[in-house]
């Protein structure tokens, strides 16, 4: 993870590129290189409505590989600054996580919750209402981008709950751009909208972020 407040956030598996246009990609395409200010303007403006919103609607925690290890443990042995050991059924013990959300370093996996960068119920809101089950199943399982899922301490997690920007920021000082660029990439992944006071929040923080760039490969 980058923890750079004002510059690019360049850790993650789309992270930066020097070119690109600041039009939206085709359906099913790649946007490269775009600005954080530009991949904001590429946000679809939406009024949010969460009627009919259960947790439940998106399965959790596949093992899409089968290789013993689900969702979540996947994400725990990808973001360890130190591996943990994995036992029978992916059963992880020892390593060490740095949390970016809050600067914090945890040393056991059970303090660590696996954050929705968007989180579920806001996905729901601005796109994920009109999708099939088996399109939110693969929304809340999504290792395919890195941006996507973070492992992060409970308290800050928890802290955050189903907020979006405009209500909600990590408290690290050293987190804001990083964390924008995550939450525009995944919205522009998912094809999300976002509502007015969001795209003003993002907006806000962008102007800070001048080095920030956003690549983002859009889900199938």
């Amino acid at each position: 993870m980058s923890l750079a407040a004002c510059g690019p956030a360049t850790s993650h598996d789309d992270a930066n590129s020097s070119t690109g246009s600041t039009a939206g990609p085709p359906e099913g395409k790649a946007g490269k290189g775009v600005s954080l200010s530009a991949a904001i303007d590429n946000l679809k403006a939406a009024d949010e409505h969460r009627t009919g919103y259960e947790r439940d609607k998106f399965r959790l925690w596949d093992d899409a590989d089968h290789d013993g290890c689900d969702t979540r443990q996947e994400v725990l042995i990808a973001e360890a600054v130190k591996k943990p050991r994995e036992g029978k059924s992916c059963r992880l013990t020892g390593g060490s996580w740095k949390s970016y959300y809050d600067g914090k370093t945890l040393t056991n996996a059970r303090q660590l919750d696996i954050d929705h960068v968007v989180p579920l119920a806001e996905a729901w809101d601005s796109g994920a209402s009109k999708w099939t089950a088996e399109r939110r199943e693969l929304y809340a399982n999504d290792l395919d981008s890195d941006r996507s899922l973070v492992a992060v301490s409970l308290g800050s997690n928890r802290s955050k709950g189903d907020k979006d920007p405009a209500e909600w920021m990590p408290p690290s000082e050293f987190a804001a751009c990083t964390y924008v660029t995550d939450w525009v990439a995944a919205k522009l992944r998912w094809r999300l909208t976002a509502d007015g006071a969001e795209k003003t929040k993002l907006k806000q923080v962008a102007a800070s972020c001048p080095n920030a760039k956003v690549s983002w490969k859009v889900a199938r």
